[in-house]
Parts: C-alpha cells; sequence; structure tokens
C-alpha cells in the first residue's frame, strides 16, 4: 500500500487518547490483520486492520496491541533476517517501542507465556469478538484461567466488553483526516471522468475497472476501497454486482460504484452514463429523479440533524415521484406504511465513511437517531431500481438501474461535498461522451 511518510506523533496521541477512555482496571486489546490466504501458498494482498492501524500506524501483520491507563505496549513480529528476504524489512520491537513511545514491547511468540501476566489486575477487558474464532476462545479461556488465581489474592477479568469509545473517536474526523478523505476522492474523480469519457459500446465491464484501478494506483492509492462495480444494463440492478463481466451496449446506462483508498481513508462513489453518447427519455426521467433527491438529502445533511430523518425524506420524495409517474398507487402514507416503494428502492441513503467504506460509529443512541454531529463523514446514496424481469413495468423501464453517490462533510449548516467535481448532471455527462 502507498502510505503517505507517517508522523508517529499522530498515533501516540491517539494512544493517549484512548487512555483518558479507561479506568485503572481496564485493559484493551487491539489486534493486527493476519495474512490471508488466495489459494494454496499464494496470500491476498495484505491491508492492515483499522482499528491497529488507526492507533499505531503500523502496517505489519500479527501484532497485539494492549492498552491500559498507566501503559500502552505491543506484541508484533521479531527481525528475523531470513524471511525479511522473503517478506520484507520488519520494524522489529525496539523500533516500534520508540516510534510509539510505549512502555514495553515482545516478539508475538512471547504471547503465550506473557498473557496471563498482561491480563492480572484488571476486572474489564475491552476487546472486538467475532473477527477470529480461535483467538475469541483464546482470550476467554485466559481470561478464565487467571480468574481462578482468586485463592491467591490475584484476579483477572469478570468482564468483557467491545470497545466501543475506539470508534467514537474515530467517528468525527481530524483535519487531517478530512485532508485524506479529500485526497481520496480527488483521486476517485479522476477514475471517473476517465471512463466516462472512455466508455463506448463493445466494451467488456472489466475494461472500465481495470481503467479505475489504473488510474488509482497511478496516483498514490491502494486501489479500490472496495471491489469495484461496473454494472451495464440490468446489471445496475444487483446492488452488489462485481462480476464485471458484461459487454456495453449502446442503449445500455452504466453504473458505477468505486472509491479510491488512500492513506487507509476510502472515497465511496456512484455514477450512471450512457454506454452510448445519450440518456434514453426513459433514462432521462428516472435520472432526474434520483439526482434530485440526493440534492435534498445533501441539503438535509446538517449539524443536529437525525441521521435516520435523511433516509425518512428520501423514501417521501422517491416515493412520491414513483406515484405521481404511476409506478405506485394509493395515498403517499399507505405507499409508506406498506414498504410497496420496496420493490424500487430497497436500500438506505447514506452510511458513515472513513477508514472503512462503511466506517464505525453507532447510528441510534438511547433507541433513538443519532444527530449528525460536525467532522463526521457520509454517503448520501439514492437510487431507483426497475426489475428487468417484471411484466407490470413498461418494457423501456425495465432494467433501469440508477444511484448517484456522494461524500458529505458535516460541516454546521453547509455541508461539504468532497466528491462534488464528478459529473452528474445530465448535460455534463453527455458532453464528456462526444
Amino acid at each position: 500500500m502507498t502510505v503517505k511518510e507517517i508522523d508517529h506523533s499522530l498515533f501516540q496521541k491517539r494512544i493517549k487518547n484512548v487512555q483518558k477512555e479507561l479506568s485503572d482496571s481496564d485493559l484493551l486489546l487491539v489486534f493486527a490483520a493476519n495474512h490471508k490466504i488466495r489459494n494454496r501458498d499464494v496470500e491476498f494482498k495484505f491491508r492492515q486492520d483499522s482499528d491497529f492501524y488507526y492507533l499505531t500506524g503500523i502496517v505489519e501483520a500479527d501484532g497485539i496491541l494492549f492498552i491500559s491507563k498507566q501503559e500502552a505496549g505491543m506484541f508484533c513480529l521479531p527481525k528475523d533476517k531470513e524471511k525479511e528476504i522473503w517478506t520484507g524489512t520488519r520494524l522489529g520491537k525496539d523500533k516500534i517501542k520508540s516510534l510509539l513511545k510505549l512502555t514495553k514491547t515482545f516478539d508475538i511468540s512471547d504471547w503465550d507465556t506473557e498473557k496471563h501476566n498482561l491480563f492480572l489486575g484488571f476486572t474489564t477487558l475491552y476487546y472486538f469478538f467475532g473477527y477470529d474464532d480461535r483467538r475469541d476462545l483464546d482470550i476467554l479461556r485466559t481470561a478464565r484461567e487467571v480468574s481462578l488465581k482468586v485463592r491467591e489474592g490475584k484476579f483477572g477479568p469478570s468482564m468483557i466488553k467491545e470497545p466501543q469509545f475506539l470508534h467514537e473517536l474515530r467517528l468525527r474526523k481530524t483535519k487531517e483526516e478530512i485532508d485524506h478523505l479529500m485526497e481520496a476522492s480527488r483521486i476517485t474523480a479522476k477514475g471517473h471522468i476517465q471512463i466516462m469519457k472512455e466508455s463506448k459500446p463493445g466494451m467488456y465491464e472489466y475494461e472500465l475497472e481495470a481503467i479505475l484501478e489504473k488510474i488509482y494506483l497511478e496516483n498514490g492509492a491502494w486501489g479500490g476501497g472496495y471491489g469495484h462495480i461496473v454494472a451495464t444494463g440490468k446489471n445496475a440492478c444487483i446492488l452488489h454486482y462485481v462480476s464485471n463481466t458484461t459487454k456495453l451496449k449502446e442503449s445500455d446506462l452504466v453504473l458505477v460504484d468505486s472509491g479510491a483508498e488512500y492513506n487507509y481513508y476510502t472515497a465511496d462513489v456512484t455514477r450512471v452514463f450512457p454506454a452510448g453518447k445519450k440518456f434514453t427519455e426513459a433514462q432521462k426521467m428516472i435520472y432526474e429523479v434520483v439526482l434530485a433527491s440526493g440534492k435534498n438529502a445533501i441539503q438535509y445533511s446538517k449539524e443536529g440533524t437525525p441521521f435516520n430523518e435523511i433516509h425518512t425524506k428520501t423514501v417521501h420524495f422517491l416515493s412520491d415521484c414513483l406515484r405521481d409517474m404511476g409506478f405506485l398507487s394509493g395515498s403517499l402514507e399507505s405507499i409508506i406504511e406498506t414498504g410497496s416503494y420496496k420493490k424500487f428502492y430497497m436500500h438506505r441513503t447514506g452510511h458513515y465513511l472513513g477508514m472503512d467504506v462503511h466506517d464505525v460509529g453507532k447510528y441510534y443512541i438511547d433507541g433513538k437517531s443519532r444527530k449528525l454531529q460536525n467532522g463526521q463523514v457520509m454517503t448520501v446514496e439514492p437510487g431507483l431500481y426497475f426489475d428487468p424481469e417484471d411484466g407490470d413495468i413498461p418494457k423501456e423501464f425495465r432494467g433501469i438501474g440508477i444511484r448517484i453517490e456522494d461524500d458529505i462533510v458535516i460541516s454546521g449548516k453547509n455541508p461539504i461535498n468532497l466528491t462534488a467535481s464528478i459529473p452528474k448532471e445530465i448535460s455534463e455527462i453527455e458532453a464528456l461522451k462526444q
């Protein structure tokens, strides 16, 4: 992965911020990602766990970060000249200790002998369950074994909790984080604009995917922050279509959902354009409705607005338009109550964005939709999809799938659209196609 020159004082500060969230009896464990086998002895391209990178800036596999109120340390891969010849230079425990100003560091091979001592004296262990079953079992077993030392006057964690406070720290972005997202958006814009220009009937979806990946990589990004969706024609009605093997046809629309990942922060953008030079009248009709709903939703994305309110208002707008166009019948209230609109709009209007494309943070607090705060970044992505096999839908609309997605920074009453430079007006798109 291409990563900007790292200032480790940033990660030192983040560790200290976590320590402020802990009591004297709390211990936090965060595990690095492991290498994953692609096939036989070939591994997938390594990408560090987002929580681990957020706190350490370390891109090596298999580490274990531990933080308490009083100290912070890490288990990490040891220096090993022979292995480093094959897989690259390792930092080693001494270098990592120095970079992050940790209290102590160990080789990862010391985990089994040190973990019991590590757990001693803490009553609450913060740890994310569900990523690795064997690791989960190891954590539970160790906590129990330490707790059994009570007759010796020792004790260990009697409670294990998910460290949601860490995700709360990640939810509101700093200026530096927003700068990374801005750069990810800038690179993404280059890719989307280029494929609008180059796409034409007869090309395959994977050719457009290749253009995106090339532009992302040559501009310093990791590549896509998630699997590129390049969906022509009826494929656009498959929300997470990633096969990308179909040939573009003259009358098709092409839906592209793709964002570059830069310095561990990803954009998330969707644009729709004709494979040929022009939208059909039916395509224009649906496109303009989705475009208008997206513009409205962006304007709703203000500090203090409950997150779910944006989706609710978008559902009402799209449902009313579908009724006016004759695709839905009955009162607007009945359409909303019965959920009949979901035949055409079946997903949410947005999600948090950051290090993960579906980024961390709670959407509800005490059962109520969370109000947006300055520094949060989210997507706005309304859409309409017309089942290609539904005989009740007029033929000219069947197979149309349109989603328009932008990345928004919450900033008082004036939302900032990081992806505004990527054309979405019909006139702008058609001008690129000439």
